[in-house]
């Protein structure tokens, strides 16, 4: 069966009646930025089901704007925490938490990409002013004190849940000790040496309960949560979002530009001060301790994607991608190979994801790298080809990591595969 047929496959058999889950077992319902690569994905065969992913997706938003990392559309007993552990009291049940916010950029590129245009203007015009919430969300509670940058308060928050990056940060909170029971359910679909360990999911959810006590009040966690980063996934993903948001604006006579281009003036600079000369590398940034995070991360590469670097530290980036690669076979590890803490195996802190290898692509596309770029997608394309549509992959060996027959994987080979730079 040809890469095509098989993602397509996946897709569908992952549909949940308009919304795509990652993978049956291990992640039952519908994940933000997931939804967001699947829809790319269902937009190369069936573009009004793509639509229909971001439809099923809002029905999950916040009065405030807040847009849930889950959406627990229907109950499910295989994932946990479930929607009873997060008490969030909306409806649809969520969680309380976002996840790196993809919309707006690939509302654009669906947008202009779509066979049907009339189809697709009328989708991405109703789903304008609900992005445009969820944006102004970000710039209201998670940057209240304008600072460019996006304060993060969870692991899951950013996307890399378990990264090396977070060690240190996560380290300091403490598990609470009215922490109720629970059952881990990952690690009874997943090799448990391919996932997180119990003493960080403790911490996690210790997190979760620090929310709960602040009834999900953002500014509150401003100050009570002992957990605070600055996370290269979230802010640079936000200023692609919020250029893409200004051009949706203008492309539809919105008028929001003005109140945009603030917010991009603020964060072009702010994500730029995370730069790391010597390194030659971007550091998530530690707001408890007001200090860099020195762990190169595949995160670190983001800035070309987000646009906020010159081209002299695309340059320095090129490098700094050279040099991972001749300690790897596969690009992009999510974390240095040369860091102590890396682990080839283990979620976060070394595997391949096949998405963040598109947004780096990408990013070096733009910056006149297309080497660079094509080495990254063929590199890609080789792992689902040898290993199938797994959730991450060894970087030395290409062995499939995970959750298996996994939706933003194989809509990656989908999309990628057909239209290499988006715009």
């Amino acid at each position: 069966m040809s890469l095509e047929r098989e993602a397509i496959r996946i897709l569908r058999a992952n549909d949940r009646g308009g919304f795509t889950i990652p993978t049956a077992g291990l992640y039952p319902f519908q994940w933000l930025w997931d939804a967001g690569f699947s829809a790319l994905g269902w937009m190369k065969f069936d573009e009004a089901r793509a639509w229909q992913e971001f439809e099923r997706l809002f029905e999950g938003q916040w009065a405030n704007g807040m847009l849930p990392h889950i959406v627990f559309h229907r109950p499910e007993a295989t994932y946990f925490p479930g929607p009873d552990r997060w008490g969030t009291r909306h409806t649809p049940p969520t969680s309380g938490i976002t996840q790196p916010p993809v919309v707006a950029s690939f509302v654009r590129m669906m947008l202009e990409q779509a066979e049907d245009q009339t189809l697709a203007q009328t989708k991405a015009r109703a789903l304008y002013p609900k992005i445009l919430a969820y944006h102004r969300w970000f710039k209201r509670e998670r940057d209240p004190a304008n600072t460019g940058l996006t304060n993060t308060f969870h692991p899951w928050e950013t996307g890399a849940d378990n990264s090396p990056a977070w060690d240190e940060a996560l380290a300091r909170v403490p598990v609470d000790p009215t922490l109720p029971p629970y059952t881990r359910r990952d690690t009874s679909h997943v090799d448990p040496s391919q996932r997180p360990h119990q003493a960080e999911y403790d911490r996690y959810l210790s997190l979760l309960e620090v929310y709960k006590r602040c009834d999900y009040d953002q500014l509150r966690l401003h100050r009570e949560c002992p957990f605070r980063v600055v996370s290269l996934i979230i802010d640079c993903v936000l200023h692609r979002a919020n250029r893409d948001l200004a051009w949706l604006s203008a492309r539809f006579g919105f008028g929001d530009e003005t109140e945009i281009a603030g917010w991009l003036e603020a964060s072009q600079g702010a994500i730029e001060a995370l730069w790391d000369e010597e390194a030659g590398l971007y550091y998530n940034y530690d707001r408890v301790q007001d200090a860099p995070i020195r762990v190169g991360t595949s995160a670190s590469f983001l800035p070309l994607y987000a646009g906020t670097s010159s081209p002299q530290r695309a340059h320095r980036l090129v490098r700094t991608l050279e040099s991972w690669a001749e300690q790897v076979r596969y690009l992009v590890p999510s974390t240095d190979p040369g860091h102590p803490s890396y682990e080839p195996q283990r979620y976060w802190r070394g595997p391949v994801w096949a998405i963040m290898n598109y947004l780096i692509a990408q990013g070096f596309a733009e910056y006149g790298y297309p080497e660079a770029a094509e080495r990254i997608h063929q590199d890609t394309l080789k792992l689902a080809e040898l290993s199938g549509f797994s959730e991450y992959y060894h970087p030395t060996t290409g062995a499939g990591l995970g959750g298996g027959e996994f939706s933003w994987t194989a809509a990656m080979a989908l999309w990628w595969e057909v239209s290499p730079w988006a715009h």
